[in-house]
């Protein structure tokens, strides 16, 4: 688990402070497999440190770093030699809501490990779902059972 007690971002020009609402501090679990692994990992990274307030990921001189720099010096260019499309850090948080969602994640669960206020907020996140994961999502529940379902309504609807 990665506890959020404070907060960074562009509108404050990295400076670190307050959390933007009560519900953004909280505590990240991830317990799947790509967060164990990434736990592992950011464990290797940290090593032994004595000190709590350290900065996990840091600037040369120990200050927060900025999204531009995490854009222009290490997700567009990984974007580019992979071939795919350039996105922003929120790509991030929305894959992740999706994920936790098309995985039957409760909600609420999703709500509190995004760090938003309300489950509108959430539902923002979430955007239009690709017809393939839908009907997906519907095989994976019910199996076969809603293509005979499907069949008998456009059998009726003739």
């Amino acid at each position: 688990m990665i506890r959020v007690d404070e907060a960074s971002d562009q509108r404050s020009a990295g400076s670190i402070g307050q959390c933007k609402n009560a519900a953004a501090y909280r505590y990240v679990v991830l317990l799947d497999p790509e967060g164990r692994k990434a736990m592992q990992v950011l464990r290797r990274f940290v090593g032994s440190t004595s000190d709590p307030n350290m900065l996990v990921f840091r600037s040369k001189r120990g200050g927060p770093l900025l999204e531009t720099t995490i854009l222009n010096q290490g997700l567009h260019p990984a974007l580019k030699a992979l071939g795919l499309e350039r996105g922003g850090m929120h790509a991030f948080r929305r894959g992740c809501n999706r994920r936790w969602e098309l995985a039957g994640i409760n909600p609420a669960v999703i709500r509190q490990q995004m760090g938003h206020s309300s489950a509108t907020m959430t539902r923002l996140y979430t955007g239009e779902i690709p017809p393939e994961d839908v009907a997906s999502a519907f095989s994976m529940k019910f199996g076969s059972q809603i293509v005979v379902l499907e069949n008998m309504e456009n059998e009726a609807a003739a």
